[in-house]
C-alpha cells in the first residue's frame, strides 16, 4: 500500500480504463436505442429506456458476489471472471430475438462489469486514503467521463456505417484491450496478509460492519438519490433530444458537450479537493444540485420546453454539481471502509444502484412530451441528499461538543 500518497500516472490511467468499459457499454448504445426497439418489436418507445436502466441493476447485484469474494481472494482474478461474464452476455445480446432476452443479456452484461467498477474503488482504497483518495478518484472520474464524450459518437458511426450489433462487439474488443494492459501491468493492491478468510458468512459479517458506520451508510443513499435522478437523464437523452427536440443528427455532439461539464467539474475538484476537504464541497455541490433544479421547475412549470440553449445551460450547470458530487461520495463513503473496502464498495454500489434503478424507472415514465418531469425529479432526490448531509453535519457537531 502507498502510505505516502504519491501519484502514480498509469494506476489512474489503467482505473479510469477499467471504469470505461462500463460507460462505453451504457453510452455508446443509446443512439442505437429505436433500431434496437424496432428490431426486437417493440412499440413503445418509453420500454428503450430499459436498456439502460436495466445494466444498472446488474451493476448493484453483481458487486454483492464479486466485492465480497475479491476481499479474500484478491482484486485481479475477480476483475477477470467479471469481464468472462461480460463476454457471455454480450453474445446473448448480439443474438437474441427477443427483446426480454435482450434485457436478460443488459443485466447480466451488467453483473459482469459490476467487477471493474467496484473493484476499481476498492483498489483505489487499497493504495489511498482521505482527501488524497478522493483527489484520485476524482482524476480517475475525469479520465473516464472522456467516454460519455465520444461514446454516442462512436454508437452512431458504427451504426451507420454497419448495424447495432457492431457496437456490442467494439465492446467486447475494447474492454479485451484493457484486460491485457490490466494483467500485464497492474501489480495485486491487496497482499495475501490483509486478505478476509473466505467462509459462508463472510457477506453477512462484512455487511454486519457497513453498518455499523453511519457516515458510510448515509453517503451511500445519497449516491442513491443522484445516480437515480441522474440515470433517468441517461435512459431519456435519446428521447428528449431526438423526439421531444427533433435533433437526432446532433445528439452526439450535445451529448458529448453535457458529458465535458461533467469533466470540468471533476478536473477542478482533483485541483480543489485535499484544499478545502471532500466533505465540504460535496455539501455545497449537494446544494447548487439542488437550486438548479427548483429554479428550472418554478421557471417552466407548465410543462412547456424551454428552447434548447436555455435547456443545454440548466444541463450543464446541473451537471457541473454532479461532477463534484460522484468522485467526493464514493470517497466519503469508503473512508471508514480500508479494512472492509471490497465488500464496503459491493454494498455502497448496491444500495445506492437498486435505490437508482426504480427512482430512475418511474421518473422516466413520465418523460415523454416534456423535460419538466425529470426536473421534478432532479429537485425531490437533491432536496433530500441535502437533508441527509445536514443530519450528518448535526451529528458530527454533537459528537465534537
Amino acid at each position: 500500500m502507498q502510505n505516502n500518497n504519491t501519484f502514480k500516472f498509469e494506476f489512474v490511467a489503467l482505473m479510469a480504463s477499467l471504469m470505461s468499459i462500463v460507460a462505453l457499454s451504457i453510452d455508446a448504445l443509446l443512439p442505437a436505442l429505436p433500431d434496437i426497439g424496432s428490431s426486437l418489436g417493440v412499440t413503445n418507445p418509453n420500454d428503450n429506456q430499459l436498456l439502460i436502466t436495466m445494466i444498472f441493476l446488474g451493476l448493484g447485484s453483481g458487486q454483492l458476489i464479486f466485492g465480497p469474494l475479491s476481499d479474500s481472494f484478491g482484486r485481479k482474478p475477480i476483475v477477470f471472471i467479471g469481464f468472462i461474464v461480460f463476454i457471455i452476455a454480450s453474445i446473448i445480446c448480439v443474438t437474441t430475438k427477443s427483446f426480454e432476452m435482450m434485457i436478460f443479456g443488459r443485466i447480466l452484461q451488467g453483473v459482469g462489469i459490476s467487477s471493474p467498477r467496484s473493484l476499481t474503488l476498492s483498489m483505489i482504497r487499497d493504495e489511498f486514503s482521505g482527501d488524497y483518495m478522493a483527489k484520485i478518484i476524482s482524476i480517475v472520474v475525469m479520465f473516464f467521463i472522456l467516454v460519455p464524450v465520444i461514446a454516442p459518437s462512436l454508437g452512431q458511426f458504427l451504426l451507420y456505417y454497419f448495424n447495432w450489433e457492431s457496437i456490442f462487439y467494439f465492446n467486447l474488443g475494447f474492454g479485451l484491450l484493457i484486460m491485457i494492459w490490466f494483467w500485464v501491468r497492474q501489480p495485486e493492491t491487496l497482499i495475501k496478509a490483509k486478505r478476509i478468510k473466505f467462509t459462508s458468512h463472510l457477506f453477512i459479517d462484512g455487511t454486519k460492519e457497513f453498518f455499523k458506520h453511519k457516515e458510510a451508510v448515509a453517503f451511500t443513499f445519497v449516491s442513491g438519490f443522484i445516480t437515480g435522478s441522474f440515470m433517468v437523464y441517461l435512459s431519456t437523452s435519446q428521447q428528449i433530444f431526438q423526439l421531444q427536440y427533433n435533433l437526432a443528427d446532433m445528439f452526439p455532439y450535445i451529448f458529448a458537450s453535457l458529458a465535458i461539464s461533467v469533466g470540468l467539474a471533476t478536473f477542478f475538484n482533483s485541483q480543489l479537493v485535499v484544499k478545502y476537504g471532500m466533505y465540504k464541497i460535496a455539501f455545497t455541490s449537494c446544494i447548487a444540485y439542488a437550486i438548479i433544479s427548483i429554479l428550472y421547475v418554478i421557471l417552466f412549470w407548465s410543462g412547456q420546453n424551454p428552447s434548447i440553449t436555455i435547456l443545454i445551460g440548466f444541463f450543464a450547470l446541473q451537471f457541473f454539481a454532479v461532477g463534484f458530487l460522484f468522485g467526493n461520495l464514493r470517497a466519503l463513503a469508503m473512508q471508514p471502509l480500508g479494512h472492509i473496502a471490497g465488500i464496503g464498495a459491493a454494498i455502497n454500489g448496491f444500495i445506492s444502484t437498486v435505490m437508482a434503478v426504480p427512482i430512475a424507472n418511474y421518473i422516466g415514465s413520465f418523460v415523454k412530451t416534456s423535460v419538466l418531469p425529470l426536473f421534478i425529479g432532479f429537485s425531490v432526490f437533491g432536496v433530500l441528499s441535502v437533508f441527509v448531509f445536514l443530519i450528518i453535519k448535526r451529528q458530527r457537531n454533537l459528537v465534537t461538543t
